[in-house]
């Protein structure tokens, strides 16, 4: 027997975990106010995904998102649901947001000094046949003197304050990465409705076993992917060849990869010559995440997070994960770039 009791009486939960960071940063507990409201609506987006009903998550809301994505009723929910919280938070002064063409300004008396980048539903497509799908989250600070606009989130990703995803799957966790504390793993305990800190200062594994891309685009493929996906899968050195997973929801192929190390592709081809993954709310969140971990992202000829935006919507190839997979990679493209 134990005295532990089973319930944790002094558990760290995302509120407290944050707090306690603003503390040692000396700040305003601004940064506190945006993380809880952006909870708050992770948290009610989790329990409409695991208890919509079926008018909420099955067919299609009659329209497509402005990147091509068909809309399903449940993409629009959690974007009012992110949109409206972060407003009323009284942190944030512009949102874009996958959903929206043009970036949303917060109203005059309600802003902060936060800019917000977002994908509310990562995976959306995948929603009718229940695989596992997310929230993407970057935020930056608002560095212009000038009145908010679209402009202020054309930022690169080495100007990230904090970002992460929230991962909707047979638990609801939500991983932060800060400037300042690495990268940390919540789980949402239903019981109490708080995000519970399960993981500190996460770090990627130098290498791993795995790849992750679709295969089914190989078709497309540049020479450089064609080469390195022939060396994972017959491994010149006589080692064991890589596993192959790809889910299809960027949050989960890019948590497994954090959790198992290994790499993820989406690069360019030539039906996507610019790459496919959007920059602001999947690539630059992502990489974030992935290089507090101590992990590489890279687009193959630069860091993501090096990349200056020119649109909120822009696409960019990006490959990442653990360090000496990436570095492989890398060194095939320069080889080929060579020829």
């Amino acid at each position: 027997m134990t005295d532990r009791s089973a319930f944790d009486t002094d558990v760290i939960t995302m509120t407290r975990f944050v707090m306690e960071e603003g503390r040692r940063a000396r700040g305003t507990g601004e940064f506190t106010q945006l993380l809880n409201s952006l909870c708050t609506a992770v948290k009610a987006i989790s329990t409409a995904v695991r208890k919509a009903g079926i008018a909420n998550l099955y067919g299609i809301a009659g329209s497509t998102n402005v990147t091509g994505d068909q809309v399903k009723k449940l993409d629009i929910l959690s974007n009012d649901l992110v949109i409206n919280m972060l407003k009323s938070s009284f942190s944030t002064c512009v949102i874009v947001s996958e959903e929206n063409k043009d970036a949303i300004i917060v109203e005059a008396e309600k802003r902060g000094k936060y800019i917000v980048c977002i994908d509310p539903l990562d995976g959306s497509s995948n929603i009718d046949c229940l695989v596992s799908i997310g929230t993407i989250f970057g935020i930056y600070r608002k560095v212009s003197p000038d009145e908010p606009s679209g402009k202020d989130a054309l930022q690169p990703g080495r100007n990230l304050v904090a970002a992460g995803y929230a991962l909707y799957g047979s638990a609801t966790m939500l991983v932060l990465a800060t400037t300042a504390g690495g990268v940390n793993c919540f789980m949402l305990d239903p019981a109490i409705g708080e995000f519970i800190l399960v993981d500190r200062d996460v770090k990627i594994k130098k290498k791993g076993n795995i790849y992750s891309l679709n295969e089914g685009y190989a078709k497309y493929f540049d020479p450089a992917v064609t080469d390195y996906l022939k060396k994972k899968k017959f491994p010149e050195d006589g080692s064991s060849p890589y596993g192959a997973r790809y889910i299809g929801s960027m949050v989960a192929d890019v948590h497994r990869t954090l959790v198992y190390g290994g790499i993820f592709l989406y690069p360019a081809n030539a039906k996507s010559p610019k790459g496919k993954l959007r920059l602001l709310y999947e690539c630059n969140p992502m990489a974030f995440v992935i290089e507090k971990a101590g992990g590489i992202a890279t687009t193959g000829h630069q860091a993501v997070l090096d990349i200056v935006p020119e649109n909120i919507h822009q696409r960019v190839p990006v490959v990442l994960g653990s360090p000496d997979d990436v570095k492989e990679y890398l060194e095939i493209v320069k080889k080929h770039s060579a020829k």
